[in-house]
C-alpha cells in the first residue's frame, strides 16, 4: 500500500505561485511515476504533470508548461508541484497520484489518464482569483 497526503493550497490571486506538496509512505519503491491531477468543479479530473520514481524523466500537460515544475525530495519523502503566473483557470482540487506500471507517454497514452493510476490522496483545493 502506498499513502499519499496533498497540502499547500489555497486562495492566491491570479499572477501569482503556490508550491502544493505529496508526502507519500508505504511500499513506494513499487511505484514507477508519481503525478499531479485536477479537478475543476463540472468538469473531467485531468493530468497535470508527472515524473518517473527513478527522477528520469519530467512530464506536462501543454496548459502548464513553462508555469508548473514537478519535483522530489527524497529526504522529506515529499513530491512537489510548483505552481507560477497562476490564472484563474487553474482553480480546482489538485490531487497527487502514484502509478505502479510504465507507460508510453504519447498523445492521448494512458500515461495521462487518471483511471490508469493505482493510488490517490485527498485532494487539496487551489483557488486563484482574477
Amino acid at each position: 500500500q502506498l499513502q499519499l497526503v496533498e497540502s499547500g493550497g489555497g486562495l492566491v490571486q491570479a499572477g501569482g505561485s503556490l508550491r502544493l506538496s505529496c508526502a507519500y509512505s508505504g511500499r513506494t519503491f513499487s511505484s514507477e511515476y508519481m503525478g499531479w491531477f485536477r479537478q475543476a468543479p463540472g468538469k473531467e479530473r485531468e493530468f497535470v504533470a508527472a515524473m518517473r520514481w527513478s527522477g528520469v524523466g519530467t512530464y506536462y500537460a501543454d496548459f502548464v508548461k513553462g508555469r508548473f515544475t514537478i519535483s522530489r525530495d527524497n529526504a522529506k519523502n515529499t513530491v512537489y508541484l510548483q505552481m507560477n503566473s497562476l490564472k484563474p483557470e487553474d482553480t480546482a482540487v489538485y490531487y497527487c497520484a502514484a502509478r505502479l506500471s510504465e507507460c508510453l507517454w504519447t498523445y492521448g497514452s494512458s500515461c495521462y489518464q487518471p483511471q490508469r493510476y493505482d493510488y490517490w490522496g485527498q485532494g487539496t483545493q487551489v483557488t486563484v482569483s482574477s
